[in-house]
């Protein structure tokens, strides 16, 4: 029995199609009971995620009550890792790696904010920039930055290069040094009081007088005999 022949139509506006499965109908709420997704479309009876734009919460709304992060506990200052550094007190720097300057800029080029966001390693210019230490320079730049790591301060000026602090300052800040708390220094030694001179020769007389106590008593006893 022949096969009919299948002729292979030019594609065309008129026979577009997406392929079968890609494409999903939008769901139809609020059509009633008959509409197979119930009367409620779907969402239960009353309650939050009932209404309307309650899939559209802020990020961290745990349903009204007091949210995690005012929960947790925080220490002071946004200098330390374990705090929460919050409002203007937020400390923020984009980091830039001696390896990034390697493969980006030639020898004598002069290294500014403005042409680390031409060469792609800033995508803004919001925050000050802190060049790190990571990887090897081995050519001379001229770099302006607003931080410095002090590997990177050394790397820069080991190849020939020049480190600059937009706004002033040194290019690393020294370490202030840590006092040692004192050691409370021992009180001196009591030194034992001296006994007064009276008391100490009463003993002695004391002990003087005795046997001429006991000659007296024996004279006696003999004179009686």
């Amino acid at each position: 029995m022949a096969t009919p022949e299948t002729t292979t139509e030019p594609f065309g506006l008129h026979n577009l199609s997406p392929a079968e499965g890609s494409h999903r109908e939008r769901k139809r709420v609020g059509r009633g009971t008959g509409s197979g997704n119930g009367k409620t479309a779907g969402r239960g009876q009353k309650g939050q995620k009932s209404r309307s734009g309650s899939h559209n919460m802020r990020a961290g709304f745990i349903g009204g009550q007091n949210p995690l992060h005012m929960q947790v506990g925080k220490q002071r200052g946004p200098h330390k890792k374990t705090s929460m550094p919050m409002g203007p007190f937020r400390t923020t720097t984009q980091p830039v790696n001696l390896r990034d300057l390697e493969s980006r800029f030639s020898a004598g080029d002069q290294v500014t904010p403005e042409s680390l966001l031409a060469s792609g390693l800033l995508r803004h210019l919001r925050h000050p920039v802190k060049i790190l230490g990571g990887g090897e320079l081995s050519r001379g730049l001229t770099v302006h930055a607003h931080a410095f790591s002090r590997r990177a301060a050394e790397l820069i000026e080991g190849a020939g290069g020049k480190a600059v602090v937009i706004g002033g300052g040194p290019v690393v800040a020294e370490p202030k040094p840590k006092q040692k708390a004192a050691k409370p220094k021992p009180a001196p030694a009591e030194e034992p009081a001296a006994e007064p001179a009276d008391e100490a020769e009463a003993p002695a007389e004391a002990e003087a007088a005795e046997p001429e106590a006991d000659a007296g008593a024996e004279t006696e006893t003999e004179t009686e005999e």
